[in-house]
Formats: C-alpha cells, sequence, structure tokens
C-alpha cells in the first residue's frame, strides 16, 4: 500500500481501530473461555469477520445448537447488509478488483466510513476503499488475537464489556453528522427502531422481528421523504 492511501486511510479509520480492540478483545476471551483452541478468535475473524454475529455464533456452537439454527440466526442478525451492498452499487462501480473483498469486509464500521468520506484528489478509489477495510479487519483480527492470548494468561470480568459496541456506534454517528451536516438518515433510524420496539410491545409483531421492521420502515421513510435518489450519488456521495 503506498503512503497516499495508506496514511490518510489510517487517519480515518482511528476510531475503528480504538472500537475493535474494545470490543474485539472480550470476543477473544469469550471464545478461550467456552473452551476453544487460541487459534480460533483470529481465524474466525478472518474467515467470518461478522462482529456480532460472531460473538451470536460462539455462543450458539458453545450451547450445541443445530447447523439450521444457527445459519438462520446469522442470516437474520446481518440481514442488514443486503441495504448497506445497494447503497454502495454507485459508489463501488469502478473500484476493479477490491469488489469482492469490499463486499466480504463490509461491516457496520466500515460502511459508516465509506459513506463518510472522498477519495483524495489523483487516487484509486479500489485501492482507497480496500485499504480502509484491509485496516479495519486488521484492528478486528488484532483484537481477538489480543483477548485469546490474555483469555489463557489471565483472568478477566466480563462487567460493562457489553456497552463497548453501542459506544463505537455513537461515536461513528457523530463522526458522519459532523462530516454531512444530515440528520435526516439517523432520526429516521431512531424513529423507525422506536416504532418497530412499540409494535413488539404491545404484540403486533413478535420481538424477533424488530430489527427487519425496523430496517424497512427506516427505508421506506427515506425513501418517501427523498424519493428515488435515495442512496444514490446525487444523495449521498455529493452531500460528503
Amino acid at each position: 500500500m503506498k503512503n497516499k492511501y495508506l496514511m490518510p486511510s489510517v487517519q480515518i479509520t482511528l476510531p475503528v481501530l480504538f472500537g475493535y480492540l474494545a470490543i474485539g478483545i472480550p470476543f477473544g476471551l469469550m471464545v478461550v473461555n467456552a473452551g476453544y483452541p487460541l487459534w480460533v478468535a483470529p481465524v474466525m475473524s478472518a474467515v467470518m469477520y461478522a462482529g456480532a454475529g460472531q460473538y451470536i455464533a460462539v455462543g450458539l456452537f458453545a450451547a450445541g445448537a443445530p447447523l439450521g439454527a444457527i445459519a438462520l440466526t446469522e442470516l437474520l442478525v446481518n440481514i442488514r447488509h443486503i441495504v448497506y451492498g445497494l447503497s454502495l452499487i454507485t459508489k463501488f462501480k469502478n473500484v476493479g478488483k477490491w469488489k469482492p473483498y469490499l463486499v466480504f469486509a463490509l461491516t457496520d464500521e466500515t460502511y459508516s466510513i465509506l459513506t463518510g468520506c472522498n477519495v483524495p484528489d489523483g487516487a484509486d478509489a479500489g485501492t482507497f476503499y480496500g485499504t480502509i477495510a484491509l485496516l479495519d479487519q486488521t484492528y478486528w483480527v488484532a483484537g481477538t488475537l489480543i483477548g485469546a492470548v490474555a483469555g489463557k494468561l489471565i483472568p478477566f470480568s466480563f462487567s460493562g464489556i457489553d456497552f463497548a459496541l453501542t459506544a463505537l456506534f455513537a461515536v461513528l454517528l457523530i463522526d458522519q453528522l459532523v462530516k454531512t451536516h444530515d440528520a435526516m438518515p439517523p432520526v429516521t433510524g431512531a424513529l423507525a427502531a422506536g416504532a418497530a420496539v412499540l409494535l413488539a410491545h404491545f404484540g403486533v409483531m413478535p420481538s424477533g422481528n424488530i430489527l427487519i421492521a425496523a430496517l424497512a420502515f427506516g427505508i421506506a421513510a427515506l425513501m418517501l421523504v427523498r424519493g428515488r435518489n435515495f442512496g444514490t450519488k446525487t444523495d449521498t456521495e455529493e452531500r460528503i
């Protein structure tokens, strides 16, 4: 990676570095505490790379859940990535050989960064985006490895660790608001999530469908407000 790609990418991904170390370390601890070998944590992070999905997978495997149930659960947890991909069709149009990896490495945090940054003058879009995605995954693998090693050497308390992922999302949201000056998407998302929770609370739908319902409400609302340009270059990239 040339310096013109690496240094700007490191600066952009610093929030993810600290966030991924904070939530990757407890994942590594969870893996070894569940009785798996130390190497499982970094290998899983390299080939699966699903964040919350990895946390869930370890718990389900440790509980002896059927493979079919695990696959269905992972699909429902990560189904939001379909929406991510659709909104990045234009942005990924000319990324060349990087496209397969960018699709694989599209986590929540990487998506947030890619939709809120501009390609430096004279830089190749594919290499720039790919460097960002690769750095983010490197941070995650490093965090899980540190946690797995620590879990073998020292005792550790999980108290308060579950808030790390929420804190990371809050930091990324603030960063996007500062860059785009557009509060419509997060406000719409908050209202959609609130509506889905209320529907589940009053028994209108099962509580397991909250995430899917919130995504559907949010997309529908943005489509109504911004029309057919929602998620395209004119709506997203030109504002950043």
